[in-house]
């Protein structure tokens, strides 16, 4: 709760520094690297803004990444292979601001494989099993973009709920998670 007032705090902070007039964006397109936020764990992502009108503008983005499962630290029981799994976090964002200082707003969907540990009846053996799951992030952060293109960067508090598809629809609520991105528009 605290890091979004902050960040609220911040983006009204800026909007007041900004420009009476709202500039409009040529630069619509922005590449960048994703750490935590609707990335999960990290991706390389491109985003366009896709509509313009006074201080709102509308994000798409789409990203890749691949993860990391290592099995070898497991128990004796289970597969000692490495996994690499694929995620593609999707995302809509609101902007609003003036020019380069934004309040970002949006909604997300993150698919990823992940492997989980099946034991097979009849030998009691294990294997692996890669199955989909998903999560559905959310995010209020601060957005830096000139409207004329460059330096790329934003911070947001990026709640989810994750959606467990093993384990009968199970959902789960993550209150604490956030990110940061670094890349460049034009």
């Amino acid at each position: 709760m605290r890091l979004f007032l902050l960040l609220l705090t911040f983006a009204f902070v800026f909007e007041g520094f900004s420009q009476a007039d709202s500039k409009a964006f040529t630069a619509k397109n922005a590449v960048y690297l994703e750490v935590g936020g609707n990335a999960g764990r990290y991706a390389a992502s491109y985003a366009r803004i896709f509509h313009q009108k006074g201080e709102l503008k509308l994000s798409a983005s789409a990203g890749f990444s691949m993860w990391r499962d290592d099995r070898s630290e497991l128990p004796y029981n289970t597969s000692k292979s490495v996994h690499w799994l694929p995620t593609l976090p999707l995302e809509i964002n609101a902007l609003f601001g003036r020019s380069s200082h934004h309040l970002e707003i949006g909604t997300g969907f993150m698919t990823y494989l992940t492997v989980i540990g099946e034991q097979n009846q009849n030998t009691s053996e294990f294997r692996d099993k890669v199955t989909l799951d998903a999560v559905v992030p959310l995010r209020v952060g601060y957005r830096y973009q000139k409207p004329e293109g460059g330096f790329f960067f934003r911070i947001g508090y990026t709640p989810f709920i994750s959606l467990d598809f093993n384990n009968e629809g199970f959902r789960k609520f993550v209150p604490l998670w956030g990110g940061i991105s670094l890349g460049k528009s034009f």
